[in-house]
């Protein structure tokens, strides 16, 4: 029912993780393996080994957003490109995730990681705020295009099977979409695009302290939880509108239920990715999420989440009519079926009135006793 391609990819379920938080570690990535998940991610790489930005640097509202300037803290890409961390995937797809500093060290990384044969697939992350010093890529078009054209001459992933994709930071504007969209389009190394990352540049205030959340980059960070939902909702669609057929759309961002990765479906999502809600509830939300789809799909009479895809409807009076409806209470079997329970309810009404109307007539009985002692 949930089963997916990507790319040359077939994954059993279209739900995995994003990473980020809880896949820094070989025994991270194992507990993933064991749950729910179609496949294993793990944490965005750089060259070397590196700590990140100085502590403080996340925070929490549950249920509302969350907030992070972590830097790319990661254990090297040789870290996650041996042997026991490519074991600890089991038989799901295992990905790896790439964050060089620059160009040489993406493309120094790619040739590692299409050699190692554990390796299913790359996600280059092109979308990560939280770099001191260091832009955004994927804003700058004139470099997007850049480092798409070096990788796809690179040989060695030119000569692999492997699934190869981008992670993309959100936007927000028509010719932005336009202009990243025409450009990847270009590239046929290209098989997916996730979408989206983190919203950059956030600020969280405590009030008490009357300071910023977290501590690098004076408080700035990349938000994301629930309150991105709609935002990656918009650049799902959008990228799937302008996207080529042959390149599918991962959906990031918010993703907390089954209702929000059936949203993402109909918005284009080949896949989702979860990340927030995993580093809050664990790999337990892939069991739980999993199995609310699953529920959602039955209950709306869908066989597969490819009988979903892109079937967004346009807005109609006829649809918002049948929302009102499923959101109107259903009357209780006692009231509508048992007219016994309605007079039992009239007898119990009329038994507390008369339980009041003693209960006045006995304060009023002591009251004028009182006053009679009293005179």
């Amino acid at each position: 029912m949930l089963r997916t391609s990507l790319g040359p990819l077939t994954l059993e379920s279209c739900i995995y993780n994003a990473s980020g938080p809880r896949t820094g570690s070989v025994d991270a990535l194992g507990k993933i393996a064991a749950s729910a998940a179609g496949a294993v991610l793990a944490k965005s790489a750089t060259v070397a080994e590196q700590s990140g930005n100085d502590l403080p640097r996340t925070w929490q509202a549950d249920k509302v957003a969350s907030l992070n300037s972590e830097g790319l803290p990661n254990k090297g890409i040789g870290y996650y490109l041996a042997p026991d961390a490519v074991a600890a995937a089991g038989t799901k797809p295992y990905l790896v995730s790439l964050s060089g500093h620059n160009l040489a060290d993406n493309l120094a990384m790619l040739t590692e990681a299409v050699a190692v044969e554990g390796v299913a697939g790359i996600e280059l992350n092109l979308a990560c705020p939280n770099v001191i010093g260091h832009p955004i890529i994927a804003y700058d078009f004139d470099q997007l295009r850049d480092v798409l054209t070096a990788v796809q001459a690179h040989a060695g992933l030119r000569a692999s099977d492997k699934l190869f994709g981008i992670k993309m930071p959100p936007y927000f504007d028509g010719p932005h979409f336009e202009k990243a969209a025409a450009i990847i389009n270009e590239f046929d190394c290209v098989h997916f695009v996730a979408s989206i990352n983190t919203i950059g540049n956030a600020l969280v205030i405590d009030t008490e302290a009357e300071m910023p959340a977290i501590r690098p980059k004076n408080g700035f960070g990349g938000l994301s939880g629930p309150a991105v939902k709609y935002t990656a909702l918009a650049n799902v669609k959008k990228m799937r509108e302008l996207l080529s057929p042959r390149i599918a759309v991962v959906g990031v961002g918010g993703i907390e239920s089954g209702e929000d990765v059936f949203n993402m479906l109909l918005c284009g999502a080949t896949a989702v990715q979860i990340g927030t809600c995993h580093w809050i509830e664990g790999p337990k939300c892939f069991d739980r999420i999993t199995a609310e789809l699953e529920a959602l799909l039955q209950r709306k009479g869908y066989a597969s989440v490819n009988d979903v895809r892109g079937k967004l409807r346009e807005w109609s009076k006829e649809g918002a009519a049948k929302s009102r409806a499923a959101r109107k209470p259903v009357d209780t079997p006692q009231a509508v079926v048992s007219s016994r329970v309605v007079v039992t309810s009239r007898n119990d009404r009329t038994a507390l009135m008369f339980l009041v109307v003693g209960l006045v007539a006995i304060i009023l009985g002591l009251l004028g006793e009182r006053a009679a002692r009293q005179a």
